[in-house]
């Protein structure tokens, strides 16, 4: 049975704004169905590294903020410290990058809450015994919510050939534990060279695995490491690494269990943003020239589908002649502009394993909102 996704454009004329085209596409995607009355709602977002300019505005955020509210909830906004030290490694940082790029109390009409706690290590385990992950490390906040709104901004992805409402839901949602499961198969890795011995992998290691070797250079205990990643988050100098060594594959698939383990048994919605579609992720500091022109707004229950419609979106619309796709020699029309952009990385794998699973269908039909 094929899903409803629903899809406004960018096209606008008085009295008919971006805001009233929002407001329509949520009421026509069925927002209104929602039980929010007291509810504790979790809008996952993404705050954007600062530096990063292409992520969602807050202006959208706080209209869906002002509807959660009209129906009852008690909407916050959320995400998960990252995995690497920057400007979203612990939640002090975190929430003056958030404030930073406009997502507070006066911009957007809630609050923002870090998922995972001041250190990344507030998370729950949700047992869900499926083909990579027997249990999900998910953010304690974002576990602990009733209802889960994404709000996702839909991008390239160097990791996972795009970055969508899957992606934001599972390896946004996971504990720092949670994402190096999810991006290794094995533990944190020390680069002697770099190391300055400051102390901070010592003085964050939860299980004591971390002392300096005669030396004064820090090394890890492989029998204590339990693989956290809190050493990684902590080192400022990039001596504590984070082996990025999963492959693509099982990347994609173990992201779409973690969505799995933050949706299941709860009710959601989800909105994709197509606007300023850079080729890589909102982790980094700066973002390219967008591959295509601003496409629209995308609502759906169903994340498979919403991911499936925006690639299609995205892949039948033209490129820009001064975007990355066009780098390396003559860019095709017919060609995925993923896997164009980032050649080794197969998107497909992540919604047909998340099909496979159940989280949703990658068969849709698509409704067009005026």
């Amino acid at each position: 049975m094929k899903s409803k996704v629903y899809f406004t454009d960018m096209r606008t004329k008085p009295g008919n704004g971006m805001y009233d085209k929002f407001d329509r596409l949520l009421k026509r995607a069925g927002i209104e169905m929602l039980d929010l009355e007291g509810k504790m709602v979790a809008l996952k977002i993404n705050f954007g590294e600062p530096g990063n300019l292409a992520y969602i505005r807050p202006n959208y955020a706080a209209r869906v903020v002002r509807k959660v509210k009209e129906l009852g909830g008690k909407p916050f906004l959320t995400d998960a410290n990252t995995l690497y030290y920057g400007r979203r490694a612990n939640a002090v940082d975190h929430l003056e990058a958030a404030m930073e790029n406009g997502f507070n109390r006066i911009a957007v009409g809630c609050d923002v809450i870090i998922a995972d706690g001041l250190t990344g290590s507030d998370a729950k385990e949700i047992p869900i015994n499926l083909k990579h992950v027997e249990k999900a490390k998910i953010g304690t906040i974002i576990a602990d919510a009733d209802v889960i709104l994404s709000l996702t901004h839909f991008k390239g992805h160097e990791q996972t050939g795009f970055g969508g409402t899957i992606k934001n839901i599972g390896m946004g949602s996971g504990s720092r534990k949670g994402k190096m499961e999810m991006h290794s198969a094995s533990k944190p890795e020390m680069v002697e060279e770099n190391c300055v011995a400051c102390g901070m992998c010592i003085k964050n290691c939860p299980e004591k695995a971390i002392a300096y070797k005669r030396n004064r250079k820090a090394q890890i205990d492989y029998d204590k490491c339990i693989g956290c990643g809190q050493c990684v988050a902590s080192c400022h100098y990039g001596a504590a690494r984070a082996p990025y060594d999963q492959s693509a594959e099982i990347l994609n698939e173990k992201m779409a269990e973690y969505a799995y383990a933050v949706l299941q048994g709860k009710q959601h919605f989800h909105v994709s943003f197509i606007m300023n579609v850079s080729p890589d992720c909102d982790c980094w500091d700066t973002n390219d020239q967008a591959l295509v022109p601003d496409i629209g707004i995308a609502a759906s229950f169903d994340p498979v589908s919403l991911d499936k419609a925006c690639v299609d979106l995205v892949n039948k619309s033209p490129g820009i002649q001064s975007s990355r796709l066009f780098d390396k020699g003559e860019y095709k029309d017919e060609e995925d502009k993923f896997v164009h952009v980032h050649p080794d990385v197969h998107w497909k794998e992540c919604l047909i394993h998340a099909q496979e699973i159940r989280l949703g269908t990658m068969d849709y039909e698509l409704s067009v909102v005026k």
